[in-house]
C-alpha cells in the first residue's frame, strides 16, 4: 500500500503518521482509456521539500512497484507548497552525525549519500516517462531528482542553484554529472559560484525541455489523461513514436508556453566560457576575485546584480569547495553516470569526515551567523600539500567490497542493458 493508499502509514523509526503528514504522497490520476498516471509529490513543505532518507526510500519503493504496474503509463513527480519544488537535501541529521570521533566512513553518511544517489540512478534509467513539475527553488537534491527526470517543465517562478559553496560540500546529487553537460562550461561556473538561474537558463543548461506556466499543473495533468494511451502499452522505447514517451513530449510540446525571465546563461556565455578557460583554477580565481579582470571579459559582466551575486558567493564561499569542483569537472568528463555517482559517494563520505561541510551547516543552518571559519584558503589548496588533500577525497573510503555502490561498476550496470 502506498501512503496516499491508506489513512496511516510508517516510518523508518515505526512512528505512524498520517496520510497528509507521510513525507512523499503518492496517488493515481485515471486516463480517459483506462490506464493512470502515477503522481509522487514531495511533502515537507516547511522545509521546502529538503530531501532525506526516508523520502528517497519512499520514493524508490514506489517507483518499483509502478514500474511493473501496467496501469501506470507515466508518472509525475512534483513538490508540496508554492516556494518549492525542493530545495537540496535534509542534512540537520548528517550534520549531527560529523564529529571528530565519527568513523570514516561515517554509517549515516554511508546511508544517506547511498539512498540519494542509487535513487538517481534509478530515476534515469526508468523505463517509465518521468515528467517534473519544476515549478518553485530547486536545490542540490532537488537538482538529482530534476536531472533524472525524463521530461522537465518549468515556469517563470523556477529558481535553480548547486550552491554547494556556500556550505563546504561540493556540487553532488549526480551534479558532476549534469555540470558536465552544460554547454560552453557554463556548469562549471555554477558549480564554483553558486549562481542562481531561472527557467530560461535551465531550458539552455539541457535541464528542462518545456515550459509553461505556474498555474497551468491542472491543464498539464487533464492533457495527459485524455491522451491515448493503448499503443504506448506495446511500447515502451523511447525511440518508438507510439511510446508512452513520445505521447507525453507531444502533450506537453501543445502546452502553453510561459514567458520566462531572460536567460543569464544566455546573456554571458562567451565571457563565461572564456572564463573557464582562462588557464588553471589558480588563473580562474585571480580573475573571479579581481573586479577590473572581471570587466575586461564583458561590458556588463562586473556591474550586473546577477553576476555580483555569483561572484560575492564565489568570493565568501569555500575553497576547499572550490578545488573539489574544478577537480570533479576535469575527472569525470569521460565517466558514465554510475561511475560518477560512486565517485560522488566516495568524496561526500570524506567531506563529511573532514572540517569544512560541518562549519558550512553550522554557519548557515545551524547558528545562522553566516561567517564560515574555513580550514584552507584557495592557495593552500593548490600547493603540493592541499593538493594531496583534495586528491585524497577520491580515494574509496570503504574496505574492499563494502563500497555500498561497488555492483555498479561490474556486470550489474544498469547501462548493460542498452549496450549488450
Amino acid at each position: 500500500m502506498t501512503a496516499a493508499m491508506t489513512s496511516v502509514t510508517t516510518t523508518d523509526n515505526n512512528q505512524k503518521v498520517t496520510e497528509q503528514e507521510a513525507p512523499v504522497l503518492f496517488n493515481t490520476e485515471p486516463t480517459n482509456c483506462g490506464h493512470l498516471i502515477g503522481v509522487m509529490t514531495l511533502n515537507t513543505p516547511k522545509s521546502l521539500n529538503a530531501l532525506s532518507v526516508d523520502m528517497c526510500k519512499l520514493l524508490s519503493q514506489q517507483l518499483d512497484a509502478w514500474a511493473s504496474d501496467a496501469q501506470i503509463v507515466a508518472l509525475v513527480l512534483k513538490g508540496a507548497g508554492d516556494k518549492a519544488f525542493c530545495a537540496g537535501g535534509d542534512i540537520r541529521k548528517l550534520y549531527d552525525s560529523m564529529s571528530t570521533s565519527a568513523p570514516l566512513p561515517n554509517p549515516y553518511a554511508t546511508e544517506f549519500f547511498s539512498h540519494e544517489y542509487s535513487l538517481y540512478r534509478q530515476m534515469h534509467f526508468y523505463a517509465k516517462p518521468l515528467i517534473l513539475w519544476g515549478d518553485g527553488i530547486i536545490m542540490g537534491g532537488g537538482m538529482g531528482l530534476m536531472a533524472g527526470c525524463s521530461h522537465r517543465l518549468v515556469t517563470e517562478r523556477t529558481r535553480f542553484a548547486m550552491p554547494e559553496v556556500t556550505i563546504g560540500l561540493f556540487p553532488d546529487a549526480s551534479g558532476s554529472w549534469f555540470l558536465q553537460n552544460m554547454p560552453a562550461k557554463t556548469g562549471l561556473f555554477l558549480g564554483l559560484t553558486g549562481a542562481m538561474c531561472n527557467g530560461n537558463d535551465a531550458l539552455l543548461a539541457n535541464l528542462a525541455e518545456y515550459a509553461v506556466v505556474s498555474s497551468d499543473y491542472d491543464a498539464v495533468i487533464q492533457s495527459l489523461k485524455q491522451s491515448d494511451w493503448q499503443s504506448a502499452v506495446n511500447s515502451m522505447d523511447k525511440c518508438d513514436n507510439n511510446s508512452a514517451h513520445s505521447i507525453v513530449s507531444r502533450v506537453l510540446a501543445a502546452q502553453s508556453v510561459a514567458e520566462l525571465p531572460a536567460s543569464n546563461l544566455a546573456k554571458y556565455w562567451q565571457p563565461i566560457q572564456q572564463l573557464m578557460n582562462s588557464g588553471g583554477l589558480g588563473d580562474i580565481d585571480a580573475i573571479l576575485q579581481n573586479d577590473e579582470s572581471l570587466a575586461t571579459l564583458h561590458s556588463d559582466f562586473a556591474a550586473d546584480s546577477w553576476t555580483q551575486r555569483a561572484v560575492a558567493t564565489y568570493r565568501h564561499g569555500c575553497p576547499v569547495t572550490v578545488a573539489l569542483t574544478y577537480a570533479l569537472y576535469h575527472k569525470v568528463a569521460d565517466l558514465s553516470l554510475e561511475q560518477v555517482l560512486y565517485l560522488e559517494t566516495n568524496v561526500a563520505v570524506h567531506c563529511a569526515a573532514n572540517p569544512d561541510f560541518k562549519e558550512g551547516v553550522r554557519a548557515l543552518l545551524i547558528d545562522k551567523d553566516r561567517n564560515p571559519q574555513w580550514s584552507r584558503s584557495l592557495a593552500d589548496c593548490l600547493n603540493t600539500e592541499g593538493q594531496a588533500y583534495i586528491q585524497q577525497h577520491f580515494v574509496n573510503p570503504y574496505a574492499t567490497g563494502e563500497h555500498p555502490l561497488d555492483d555498479w561498476l561490474g556486470t550489474e550496470a544498469a547501462g548493460n542493458q542498452f549496450v549488450r
